[in-house]
């Protein structure tokens, strides 16, 4: 038998961890060539890991809830020898001859298997020792900026000592308290030194008031008042998500244009649908209206369903729609989209919308459905509020919030009475998107909502 260690691979997303959510698999089951033997979350979607062999399971390396950077070995497999079979025509005693060079099977996402000696090598950068003191001048800015934080490229056969790995808070701490990095060993991944790591290192020697001297003057937090505290490791779509609205939001400017109509006409409507025959055991509500409403309105005002590219210098207008959708669920915010919205009738749009919103918070949203969104929807009436200035999704030009129906006082034919009323905000990139060209399509919206009747003149 022969062992093979299985490493996680890069999932064909550019990322550089993944978090294993959970092992379908044991240590001694025996499984098969793309079998699933477990759960990976990378920052955009739910992954299931097909295994690379046929064989037994020897190791789990990563319990489930683990992030794992990608190329850290995850599972052993123990897989029948292939490299040498007897000659069956020789007899006993017959030289063994190689059997032919199994070839390791690509599986989608994985890429080709590389030789370790074809792999590129990474340009080694010039080794900057680790000192026990700060670092200053360009120096430390060439340590801070490093990534990662502070790793370093020694060309082989050097003679200086192999650096430590450390941040530049902890070397600071180290200089204050008089621990030599060069010889401390790391206990944090992958050799990291951390502040226990130095704080150990200098009680060892100055006694257990190192570290409230380290502290300084600053008021140390009651052990009682810090037991209320709790601390959720950022990763995953929450870190992916904060990542990709910093970047549109410093990124596009945006602007925000708001819109109170009398939805009155669209919620009769629903009504009159839901009891039809074509809407039998569907799930229609304001938001399928809206869905249909935005496409509609997307055709007048095709601005809005473009693309800013920056490295091009254009920007690129869609020919049809993939309407995102904006969803709440456990793993976080995840924007999904519909693709080719513009071609579905309201029965299509709403089983659309009830698969693709029934799956993103089952966790389950694939690559394809999380990627290629050219505009998106965020119904923030279902948490009771109003209007908002929504954050667009990166790389769209608009994102329309819907607030929620409220009975209200409203003028209608000349008198006030009970109506439902709907704010709706609409953020757009003010790059792609004029102020009028924005106020013509949310008026366009309106108008539907209002009116849906109004749709038989706008197709």
């Amino acid at each position: 038998m022969t062992v093979k260690t299985f490493a996680l691979p890069d999932l064909g997303e550019g990322l550089t961890e993944s978090e294993l959510v959970a092992w379908r698999v044991d240590v001694g089951d025996l499984v098969e060539l793309n079998q699933i033997i477990a759960e990976v979350e990378t920052a955009k979607a739910l992954v299931e890991l097909p295994s690379p062999f046929a064989g037994e399971i020897g190791r789990l390396y990563v319990d489930p809830g683990a992030t794992v950077r990608v190329g850290a070995p995850i599972v052993d497999f123990e897989v029948a020898d292939a490299g040498v079979v007897a000659d069956a025509g020789g007899g006993a005693g017959a030289p063994a001859v190689p059997a032919a060079v199994e070839r390791e099977p690509v599986l989608v996402g994985y890429g080709p298997p590389v030789e370790g000696g074809d792999r590129p090598q990474r340009k080694a950068r010039p080794s900057l020792a680790h000192h026990a003191g700060p670092a200053s001048g360009d120096a430390a800015a060439s340590v801070a900026i490093g990534s990662p934080e502070s790793r370093q490229d020694v060309e082989p056969g050097a003679a200086t000592a192999a650096p430590r790995r450390s941040t530049p808070p902890v070397r600071k701490l180290a200089h204050d308290l008089g621990v030599d990095l060069i010889t401390l060993p790391g206990t944090g991944e992958d050799g990291l030194i951390t502040r226990e790591d130095v704080l150990g290192a200098s009680a060892n020697h100055a006694g257990p008031d190192a570290e409230q001297a380290a502290a300084g003057p600053a008021r140390r937090v009651p052990a009682e008042r810090a037991a209320r505290e709790t601390r959720t490791p950022i990763h995953g779509v929450r870190k992916l998500t904060a990542e990709a609205m910093v970047r549109s939001a410093f990124t596009a400017p945006h602007a925000t244009e708001f819109l109170t109509i009398d939805v009155t006409p669209s919620v009769e409507l629903l009504e009159r649908l839901r009891a039809s025959h074509a809407f039998a055991g569907r799930r229609l509500t304001m938001l399928t209206i809206v869905a249909k409403a935005l496409c509609v309105a997307v055709g007048r005002n095709p601005a809005v369903n473009a693309h800013w590219d920056e490295r091009a210098q254009e920007i690129v207008r869609f020919g049809y729609i993939n309407l995102g959708i904006a969803a709440a669920t456990p793993r976080g915010l995840m924007v999904p989209n519909i693709k080719d919205a513009e071609s579905l009738d309201l029965v299509a749009l709403a089983e659309a919308l009830e698969e693709l919103v029934g799956t993103a918070k089952a966790g389950r949203s694939g690559q394809d459905a999380l990627t290629g969104g050219t505009v998106s929807i965020t119904n923030i009436g279902v948490f009771g509020i109003d209007a908002g200035t929504p954050i667009l999704n990166p790389g769209e030009a608009a994102i329309l919030a819907v607030g929620a129906v409220r009975r209200t006082p409203w003028e209608h034919h000349g008198e006030v009475a009970l109506r439902q009323v709907c704010t709706l905000s609409l953020s757009f990139d003010h790059r792609l998107v004029d102020g009028a060209e924005a106020s013509r399509f949310l008026a366009d919206i309106g108008m539907i909502l209002s009116d849906p009747g109004m749709l038989l003149t706008m197709v």
